[in-house]
Parts: structure tokens; sequence; C-alpha cells
């Protein structure tokens, strides 16, 4: 049945860390959307830099700012869900931006359609300079219906960023809040959870927002074994919402392959985490396999000795990507326009 969604409010949802750098952008892209009718809440999680003062310069009768002590940033997603008041929903991390209409384009569509559809839109990712981003198209972004969108996220290895989700209070409320053990994969079984509780995933390509790319310092390090915990954790709960929606060879094996794709960063924590994927992997009907490595790693390894072969490796990756990184900020400041 068609309704008129012009009167929905949608609250747009921030949860904010130490990101003074980005957040005005971010705030900037929130304010500028062409729905009429929006908050925006903040929640600041205990930052130690200047974000809650840039908040506080937007407070508003349609910007609140809440704070918190640190508790990571699906407490601050649920602290900010308590204050929504909105027909919808629009997560927001504190880095990423939404093209002026993005909202309009999947209200135009929520429109037609009931509130447990889970709409979802084009993305990009950047380093400085979003207008530079480019659109790469994956398999998630099609119409599809729950059980088949958990299949391609697994059995591809592709993933849609928070900023993309537009989703209906009902959908929000029979989803349940954000699980804060399973960060830093939150997001990860989060939308697993969206997707099993909608009907179907609508996909807006009209629609658009902005993926900033992580700091290549943030590739410096192995994940803490609290942090591989969390991942596991995400992933046994992930795949269990694709086993109630279908229980079948097809599901199965897809459940096995995110699992697989997890092994290498599993091997790199304690023992026991990766034995317990293992497990994981043996009650679904198979086994992990010692994760596949390119040859020049092989080589490496051969030559240099596991240790030292998976530092080169990670310096390598992260040279890269400081690189490209540098050379956007670079023209970013040159053009003297922060687009």
């Amino acid at each position: 049945m068609v309704t008129n969604t012009m009167s929905k409010l949608v609250s747009i949802l921030i949860p904010l860390y130490n990101a003074e750098q980005w957040f005005w952008e971010t705030m900037e892209s929130a304010l500028s959307q062409t729905w009429p009718n929006k908050e925006i809440i903040i929640v600041d999680d205990g930052s130690t830099d200047n974000s809650l003062k840039i908040a506080r310069q937007y407070e508003s009768k349609s910007v609140k700012v809440i704070t918190q002590e640190n508790q990571g940033a699906a407490a601050a997603r649920n602290k900010a869900y308590e204050y929504a008041q909105g027909d919808y929903i629009q997560w927001l991390d504190a880095d990423d931006l939404l093209a002026p209409d993005k909202i309009e384009k999947q209200m135009a569509v929520a429109e037609e359609d009931e509130p447990r559809i889970l709409l979802t839109s084009s993305w990009a990712k950047f380093y400085y300079r979003y207008k530079k981003a480019k659109f790469i198209p994956d398999n998630l972004w099609q119409d599809l219906e729950p059980a088949d969108w958990l299949i391609t996220k697994f059995n591809e290895n592709v993933f849609m960023n928070p900023a993309v989700w537009l989703v209906s209070r009902e959908l929000t409320d029979l989803a349940g809040p954000w699980d804060v053990r399973t960060a830093p994969d939150d997001d990860g079984e989060y939308i697993a959870r969206v997707v099993v509780a909608s009907k179907k995933v609508r996909f807006v390509q009209e629609a658009r927002c902005y993926y900033r790319k992580s700091n290549p310092k943030s590739l410096s390090k192995d994940p803490s074994d609290k942090a591989l915990q969390g991942i596991l954790l995400s992933m046994r709960m992930s795949t269990g919402y694709l086993l109630s929606l279908e229980d079948s060879e097809r599901t199965r094996a897809a459940c096995l392959r995110v699992l697989q794709v997890g092994a290498g960063t599993f091997s790199r924590g304690r023992g026991d985490i990766l034995k317990k994927a293992d497990e994981l992997a043996i009650e679904l009907g198979g086994r992990l396999l010692p994760p596949v490595v390119d040859w020049k790693y092989a080589f490496a390894k051969k030559v240099l000795g596991q240790n030292l072969a998976k530092r080169t490796k990670m310096t390598s990756a992260r040279v890269k990507q400081t690189i490209a990184w540098n050379w956007d900020k670079l023209l970013y400041n040159l053009s003297g326009k922060r687009t």
C-alpha cells in the first residue's frame, strides 16, 4: 500500500569519538540532507580531543548532543537510539558522509514499501576528497531476499558500511540493540540481524554515501585477542542468523566460507581462538583449511621465516596505503577546497 511519507521523521544517529579532524564535514552532510523532516542525535563517547566542543557548536532544536564515558561505538549507537524519535533511522559514523539527497532518494522508495523492507544505497571509499571517490558495484548492489543477501556477503566477502542503511523504527525494534561484545565487527553482526528481521533488502542505486578509509597506521598492529574474540562471536552469531532462515547445503557452505576467510586473522591470535573457529566449522559440517597465501608471501616465508614475512607483508600494505593517503591529502590541501 502506498502511503504519504513526507511527514515521516528521520533520525540521523552519530556515535562520536576523537573525530575532530572530520566531524564538521560529517555534520554538514547530515544538515544538508534535502529530506526536510529530520533530527540529528550525537553521542560523544568520551572523546579526549575537541570533538565534543565541535559538536556543541551544532546544538539546536533539531540537533541533540549527549555525552557518556567511553564505552565503544556500539554503546554510543544504542544511547543515540534511546533518544531518537524518528520513524526511520539513518546510522552515520563521525567521519563518513551522505550525499545531500541520500535520505530523500531512499524515502521515495520507502513510500512504496512496508516498514520491514531494509533500504540500502550505493557507496564509495575515499581518503580526503570524497568527490573523487569511485562507486564500484558488487553483488550486494541489488534487491535480494534476506537469505540471499547474507549468502552473497559470506561467499564473496563483501560488506556495506553503516551509512548505506535506512531502517524503519519497526525493523530497528525487531532487530534489537547493537551488541557491544562483537566489536570490532559489531556492524557485521548487527546488520545480519537486521537483514534476518526484514522481509526483503531493497537497493536504491540513486542514493549515495561515502566511507572514509582508515588511516594506514591502523594496519601496523595485529588485532588484540579481545578483538579476535569479538570477531569470532560476530561470525558465530551471524552464521546462526542465516541458518535460522534456511538450514541447507548452500547456507552451510556460505557459513564455512566466511569462517575460512577469517582463518588468517584468527591465526594471528591465541591458538584457542583459531581452535574455537575450527570447532564452529565442524558444527557446520566442515573443517578450516590452512589460510591460502599468495606466492610472494609464500616465498618470503620460506626465505625470511613466518614472523618476518608477516611483518614484511603488513609493512608493504601499509606503505602502499600511506602513499595513496598522503597523495590524496596533498591534492586536498592544494585545491583549497574541502571537497
